[in-house]
């Protein structure tokens, strides 16, 4: 997909540039104009597409980006053309392209675009990734949703916002034209297996929509997916996990809510045999010596990993890991060790997104959270990622986690490094696996 000069965000990005020479408390006063101000500016300029679009948005601090994935698929299995803008890619009907930025919501003037692209190539829904940072910057603004989904809410960005209550607010304001119904329809989805939710369902949105695990009744939990049932219909899904079973019950009864049908939701549901970077099964094409699983996924809070590891808990974990820097949630440093500690057989920890935080520091700031294992540092994370797979036996499991589609490794000075968990463990599998290693 050929991008445009505002597509590539390069107004954001002037802006920002411009933002660095502005004193901090200056700043900080004149934020929350400024960042009103620019949101408004891209609603003109593109002329309010959002409202000529059926609008779905999905937050919460796990499971957004699956959770578009999953809507998305049903949608085009229903026949739709869709608009879709997530952490993982940005597509426009049958075009899609990879979000290289490590933003969810790359600028104001990005996501207007995005929505008049879609128009003007037939879209009639779009699908869009909203998180609490693009909420905090008014990036949702003048984006008028038809419905949110809310999937689960645990602590997170907590140094950013201030307190947890400061986060969930964030979010909270992601439900506004709901409340105020500037469109037709105003739905509120929500996991209700979340004690979060009630904050989110009591939004002020024409409907209510909660959804729940038992909504899947009988369902079933496997090695190789899931298998549930929805309004009477079997589903059976590739993808693992009791927490992609609940995403995959969040897109259904989304979906359900605009009227599409059971079978649809099925189709578009068993198509969608993989979500890069999330859970992402690495295999060399046309090998069958391969007798352990190499996986890559995006967990980088102790929630997910926990969910992440218990996935695969019939079988002998190797785990890679790290932690971002850049004083992002220090406090969650030992607490994601203690899940690694917990729940892995062996452990290597190596560096991640240091930004400019010095990367030993990190992990040393890590370590209180093992009790009962000893991990081993290795730094570079090709070398951790190599070392993994060489332990690996048959029948284990090598999990590297943090980065999923990230395609950078954030180093100081806004310096950042090329990358790919994915490649670089398939090219460490393919030395393995060849007798190269």
């Amino acid at each position: 997909m050929r991008l445009s000069f505002f597509q590539k965000a390069m107004v954001d990005d002037l802006l920002s540039r411009i933002k660095r020479f502005i004193p901090k408390k200056l700043f900080d006063a004149m934020a929350p104009a400024y960042h009103y101000s620019l949101a408004l500016a891209g609603a003109l300029v593109f002329g309010f597409p959002s409202k000529r679009l059926t609008v779905i948005a999905v937050t919460g601090t796990k499971g957004k980006s699956s959770t578009t994935e999953m809507i998305n698929a049903i949608f085009e299995a229903a026949g739709h053309r869709t608009v879709l803008l997530n952490t993982i890619r940005w597509k426009i009907a049958d075009n899609s392209t990879p979000n290289t930025r490590k933003m969810t919501v790359p600028g104001r003037f990005f996501i207007q675009q995005m929505l008049r692209a879609g128009l003007s190539a037939g879209c009639d829904t779009a699908i869009l990734e909203l998180s609490s940072e693009a909420a905090k910057q008014y990036r949702h603004k003048f984006v008028y949703l038809d419905a949110l989904v809310f999937t689960n809410l645990t602590p997170e960005h907590i140094e950013s916002h201030g307190s947890f209550e400061a986060y969930r607010k964030a979010k909270l304001s992601l439900t506004e034209t709901l409340c105020r119904r500037l469109k037709k329809r105003s739905v509120i989805v929500a996991n209700a297996d979340d004690p979060e939710s009630a904050h989110f369902l009591k939004c002020g949105a024409l409907e209510q929509v909660p959804f729940s695990l038992r909504d899947g009744d009988p369902y079933k939990i496997e090695a190789g997916g899931v298998t549930f049932n929805f309004d009477g219909v079997e589903i059976k899904s590739v993808l693992r996990g009791e927490f992609n079973l609940r995403n995959l019950l969040g897109a259904a009864a989304c979906a359900k809510t605009f009227g599409i049908s059971a079978a649809a939701i099925k189709e578009g549901l068993e198509k969608l045999s993989i979500i890069k970077g999330r859970v992402e099964f690495v295999k060399l094409d046309g090998n069958t010596d391969q007798n352990f699983d190499v996986v890559v996924d995006y967990a980088h809070t102790a929630d997910s990993l926990k969910e992440l590891y218990k996935a695969f808990e019939n079988q002998r974990k190797i785990c890679v890991l790290g932690n971002t820097g850049g004083g992002r949630d220090r406090w969650k440093r030992p607490e994601m060790a203690g899940v690694a500690d917990a729940y892995c057989d062996e452990i290597i920890l190596t560096n991640e997104d240091p930004y400019d935080e010095n990367p030993d520091k990190i992990i040393e700031d890590m370590l209180p959270g093992f009790k009962t294992k000893e991990p081993t540092i290795i730094m570079d994370r090709r070398d951790a990622i190599a070392e993994a797979i060489k332990r690996a036996k048959g029948g284990d499991a090598v999990l590297i986690t943090g980065k999923g589609t990230d395609p950078y490794i954030m180093l100081a000075n806004g310096k950042k490094l090329s990358w790919s968990d994915y490649e670089v463990a398939k090219e460490e599998l393919k030395k393995v696996l060849t007798g190269n290693a």
